[in-house]
């Protein structure tokens, strides 16, 4: 039974800090908000928007909902397109192509814009399916955007692993019982990686794809 990866987005196969940073700062010059710590700013990529809104600058819901709006008024013109691919990661795809493992990007980010900027970067052909948050916030976490992959493509739990450079990855995969990649070269720090016990952990590009090939296909 051939392996299914999950991959992240942001952190993962995209580096895409200019882009949620820029759109983070529209939303919140809109609202008013100015001198935000570039710690605080980077916190928003990867995890849930609205979460990021509320938890990291303790908004209201009625201002985080204001903040989300303004934020994809600026991300949908430009900030998903002030980003860039990891370098490696379409070598890495087409290595996992060729032996026959399923790709899934599983990712906190809209669906819709997932999908825009997986196209744009002529990822798409990699990918069985493109699977993310909605817009009405109905599956508004990876624990639950996970869930829906597995449940949608009737994976396996003890041949499908999750990829991701944060946290939220991790700990999603736990929600699962799915096996877990961390990587290094993301947002997220070791010490915040490491503390959620992931399966593995590598620092660079090139360490994943030998894990792979090592370690998960058999």
């Amino acid at each position: 039974m051939s392996t299914s990866l999950l991959f992240d987005l942001d952190g993962t196969l995209t580096d895409s800090k200019d882009g949620i940073i820029n759109s983070v700062l529209y939303s919140l010059h809109k609202l008013g908000i100015y001198n935000i710590s570039q710690e605080t700013l980077i916190s928003f990529i990867g995890p849930p928007l609205r979460e990021s809104f509320t938890k990291s600058l303790g908004l209201s819901h009625k201002d985080s909902e204001l903040a989300v709006q303004y934020y994809r008024e600026y991300y949908m013109d430009k900030g998903m397109y002030e980003n860039s691919v990891y370098e490696g990661i379409p070598e890495l795809l087409t290595f996992c192509k060729k032996k026959s493992i399923n790709l899934y990007v599983a990712t906190a980010k809209p669906e819709h814009y997932a999908g825009k900027i997986i196209e744009y970067f002529n990822l798409d052909s990699y990918f069985i399916d493109i699977c993310g948050c909605t817009l009405d916030a109905t599956r508004d976490n990876k624990t639950a955007v996970i869930g829906y992959v597995l449940q949608k493509h009737g994976l396996y739990t003890d041949n499908t692993i999750m990829i991701g450079d944060r946290e939220h990855d991790i700990n999603g995969a736990h929600s699962h019982n799915v096996r877990s990649i961390a990587v290094g070269y993301g947002y997220g720090t070791r010490k915040e990686l490491q503390d959620c016990n992931p399966s593995y952990y590598v620092v660079t590009v090139n360490e994943l794809q030998q894990l792979i090939s090592t370690f998960i296909i058999v």
